[in-house]
């Protein structure tokens, strides 16, 4: 689902520019096959250092890092070019120009590196991994979108009502948000949202008790003077 939603919107011609700016949960790239068609520039901003080594692996194929050409596959065949697979994958690496560490704690938040800001911003499930409550998903949704030009577009994705996730063994908490929460959210910060759809979790896991995911397309409005 997060693949054939992201194609779609993707290719409708509506996100596209110079420079992409993500910031995801984890060491994930799939979400990016479509986009390397409308950005001269992708940046990937990671919370941890060990999401930054497991994507370096993967950018200059080494040994030990994770195989997405299955996601590769699916992406081609949505698109219709199953045959195109290798090719998809060695213009997503060309693609990807940074992939950096961000700290909320800094004022700039890759200080030293200085960013632009981007034409389109994807949000994939770190707000509620980074946000203690309700007051810092504000706080940091502010921060991160700091990096979104004006008239700039905003991808969001993310697991609702959840409360938390586990990776290799161990248990990290999710900030529990509805949409609602999220709708609110999103346009006291400045945003218009465009599109939004909830569906409800089909299987259920013990690696996480969100109930459904939220997907969000939005727009940053200008500033008037």
């Amino acid at each position: 689902m997060p693949l054939q939603l992201l194609q779609k919107w993707q290719e409708r011609g509506d996100f596209k520019g110079d420079v992409l700016i993500d910031f995801s949960l984890g060491p994930v790239i799939h979400h990016f096959y479509a986009a390397q068609k409308y950005f001269k520039d992708i940046i990937l901003l990671k919370p941890t250092e060990h999401c930054i080594l497991e994507v370096k692996k993967w950018m200059n194929s080494r040994t030990g890092a994770f195989d997405w050409s299955h996601t590769s596959t699916f992406a081609t065949e949505m698109a219709g070019n199953s045959e195109q697979c290798e090719e998809k994958e060695v213009g997503l690496r060309t693609a990807i120009t940074h992939v950096v560490k961000f700290d909320l704690n800094l004022e700039n938040l890759t200080d030293p590196i200085v960013l632009p800001q981007a034409d389109c911003l994807v949000f994939w499930c770190i707000l509620e991994a980074i946000s203690k409550d309700l007051d810092d998903f504000v706080k940091n949704c502010r921060r991160l979108s700091k990096l979104l030009k004006p008239g700039g577009h905003l991808l969001y994705y993310g697991g609702l009502n959840g409360t938390f996730y586990v990776v290799e063994g161990e248990r990290f908490h999710m900030l529990k948000y509805n949409e609602s929460n999220l709708r609110s959210i999103l346009s006291n910060e400045g945003f218009v949202i465009t599109h939004l759809e909830v569906s409800q979790r089909k299987a259920e896991s013990d690696l996480s008790d969100f109930d459904s995911v939220v997907f969000c397309t939005a727009y940053k409005q200008q500033k008037h003077i």
